[in-house]
């Protein structure tokens, strides 16, 4: 590369006047260092067919200009946009905001930026217009967070011509999913409340139509009727503490009841309340168990025993699945379940005795 000459009339000097006032671009860079555009965009890309001084000689003709490539010049000299894109559902609930967090932290490491999606409805019409939006702006890949089962069909009948991941659904069919196991935390729940002696468990379960309610609720039934233990129809919430205090206003008018499991920490919340002005203590008279282990449940009055749920491990697996599809590679299994762990703490107690009560009438409507 030519040096520059003592009265700094050099190549490098009068490029800095020559560009002064204006953003430097590729054709400045490759003027600057005497090569083609094509070798400058070889360089962005780190090709490997550049030489060493040919390398440097650009760079150096960039750190002069001040030169920072935009990400639309990578994207037409790579074919790779650098932009991921996520559709979520009832974005603001404690699970899915945990895994939207970590799915941005895993994207950014990764050096991706996500353009997320919040929709307030599961048609399959807003479905295909946010995929169809994604896919205008470039995004690579596409993460679905479809806690609701029609969400999951709408999804796998849209035909992406990208590579997606479903998160929160039914594994089967169509793309890659990832899920925590609620079936094993329900499982867990359940028998954790019967081996403290408890001769059944109510469940507040989630809405129809969720999957990880319909998942808990089967799984808790199936352990009871295991057990050989009497099955009370679940009572249906909708995820929130009104809705479990409601309902548990209904539980606590009925002494039979001394151990409830409740489909998400919120609606335990609700319970909890319910049976305290009922003058039912917890756990001396009856036990609480949530699901998902909010940061709030250490602090509940009594702490709440619960089933943790790891969002953020959820949110990153799926990442990584994502950036393995883009890549190519396809091997990975096309479900991936991640481990619950059930967290003890003080809502939960051995069964008092046994208090006389009605036992035939239902509490709730009918699964």
């Amino acid at each position: 590369m030519t040096a520059s000459t003592a009265d700094g009339s050099g190549p490098q000097r009068r490029s800095r006047r020559n560009f002064a006032g204006s953003r430097p671009v590729m054709d400045d860079v490759a003027k600057l260092a005497g090569v083609s555009k094509q070798t400058v965009s070889r360089v962005l890309n780190d090709h490997p067919a550049v030489r060493p001084e040919t390398r440097e000689a650009v760079l150096e003709a960039m750190r002069t200009l001040g030169y920072r490539p935009s990400r639309s010049a990578r994207s037409l000299a790579s074919g790779r946009s650098g932009m991921l894109g996520v559709i979520s559902f009832d974005a603001a609930r404690f699970g899915p905001a945990s895994i939207l967090t970590a799915i941005n932290r895993a994207a950014q490491e990764a050096g991706y930026l996500v353009s997320s999606i919040a929709l307030d409805t599961a048609s399959r019409d807003t479905v295909v217009r946010a995929l169809d939006r994604l896919s205008a702006e470039g995004a690579e890949g596409v993460i679905a967070i479809a806690p609701q089962r029609p969400v999951g069909a709408a999804l796998a009948e849209a035909g992406l011509d990208r590579p997606m991941v479903v998160l929160e659904n039914d594994p089967g069919q169509g793309p890659p999913r990832v899920t925590a196991d609620s079936t094993a935390g329900a499982r867990a729940a359940t028998e954790y409340l019967l081996g403290l002696g408890h001769a059944t468990v109510w469940h507040l379960a989630g809405p129809h139509g969720w999957t990880s309610a319909e998942l808990r609720a089967a799984s808790w039934r199936a352990t009871l009727e295991a057990a050989g233990a009497r099955v009370h129809e679940p009572l249906f919430g909708d995820w929130s503490a009104d809705s479990g205090y409601a309902l548990g206003r209904r539980l606590a008018e009925r002494p039979e009841v001394t151990a409830v499991f409740a489909s998400n920490d919120q609606m335990a919340l609700g319970v909890l309340r319910a049976f305290h002005e009922a003058g039912r203590r917890v756990p001396d008279e009856v036990s609480v168990v949530g699901y998902d282990d909010i940061p709030e449940a250490a602090h509940f009055l009594p702490p709440l025993t619960t089933v943790r749920t790891d969002f953020a491990e959820i949110g990153t697996r799926s990442l990584r699945l994502l950036l393995d599809r883009i890549d190519g590679d396809t091997s990975a299994r096309a479900a991936s379940v991640v481990p619950v762990e059930l967290v003890v703490r003080h809502s939960t107690g051995p069964a008092p005795a046994r208090r006389p009560g009605p036992l035939s009438d239902p509490v709730g409507p009918r699964a």
